[in-house]
C-alpha cells in the first residue's frame, strides 16, 4: 500500500480534531502533530486554518452533494413538480448513505457536521462553495413549487431542519447509550423513519395558520 501523502494526513487529522473540538478548539499545532507533519505544512497545503476546515468539510460533503444532485435530476426528469416526500428522500437519503450506521468514519462525519452547524466561529459558517450552494438553491426552488404557501424564511428553516435531524440521528446511533436508554434505530429503518417524519414536517401548514 502506498504511503498516505501529507495533504491527506492533514485532512484526516483535522477531520478528527474539528469533529471533537470545533474550529476554535483545534490548533494548527494539534493538527500537524496528529498528522506527523511539520508546523508549516498547513500553510503550504491549505493557506490557513479556515481553508483547512473548508477542505475537510468539502471532502465530507462532496459525495453527498453529488448524490443529492443526481437524485433531483432523476426526479425532475419524471415530473417538473416532484412531491414533497420524493424531494425529502432525494435530499436526506444521501446524508444517511454518507454517514452510515456501524461505521466509525460515518460517526465522525456526523459529529463534524453537527459541530460545524453549532460552531459560533465565523469560519465554520463560510466553508461552503459553489457546488453546495447550487444544489441547495435547486432543492429550495423545488420545495418552493411543492409548498407555495410557505414563506421563504420558513421554507429555509425547514430545509435546515432536514440536515440537522439527520446529522443528530447519525451521531446518536454511534454514541454508546447510557444504561436504561432506548437504543436509536439504525440502518434502513432509521432512513424510513426520517423520511416519513421529515416529509410530514415539511408539509405541515405554515406557522400561524
Amino acid at each position: 500500500m502506498a504511503p498516505t501523502d501529507t495533504r491527506t494526513q492533514l485532512l484526516d487529522a483535522a477531520e478528527h480534531l474539528f469533529a471533537e473540538r470545533g474550529y476554535r478548539g483545534t490548533s494548527i499545532r494539534a493538527v500537524t502533530e496528529r498528522a506527523g507533519a511539520n508546523l508549516a505544512a498547513v500553510g503550504y497545503h491549505f493557506g490557513s486554518k479556515a481553508e483547512l476546515l473548508a477542505a475537510v468539510a468539502r471532502r465530507v460533503t462532496e459525495p453527498i452533494t453529488a448524490a443529492q444532485r443526481a437524485g433531483l435530476d432523476a426526479l425532475l426528469a419524471r415530473t417538473p413538480e416532484p412531491p414533497v416526500a420524493d424531494l425529502v428522500e432525494a435530499f436526506a437519503g444521501p446524508l444517511f448513505d454518507g454517514m452510515p450506521a456501524g461505521d466509525e468514519g460515518g460517526a465522525r462525519r456526523s459529529r463534524l457536521i453537527v459541530t460545524i452547524l453549532g460552531d459560533p466561529a465565523e469560519e465554520a459558517r463560510s466553508w461552503t462553495g459553489p457546488a453546495e450552494g447550487a444544489v441547495g438553491e435547486r432543492y429550495l426552488a423545488a420545495f418552493r413549487r411543492a409548498l407555495p404557501d410557505l414563506t421563504p424564511e420558513e421554507l429555509w428553516f425547514r430545509m435546515r431542519g432536514i440536515l440537522a435531524v439527520t446529522a443528530v440521528d447519525r451521531v446518536d446511533v454511534h454514541n454508546r447509550p447510557s444504561p436504561g436508554c432506548r437504543v436509536p434505530a439504525a440502518g434502513e429503518a432509521a432512513r424510513r423513519y426520517a423520511v416519513t417524519f421529515l416529509a410530514a414536517a415539511m408539509s405541515a401548514p405554515p406557522s400561524g395558520t
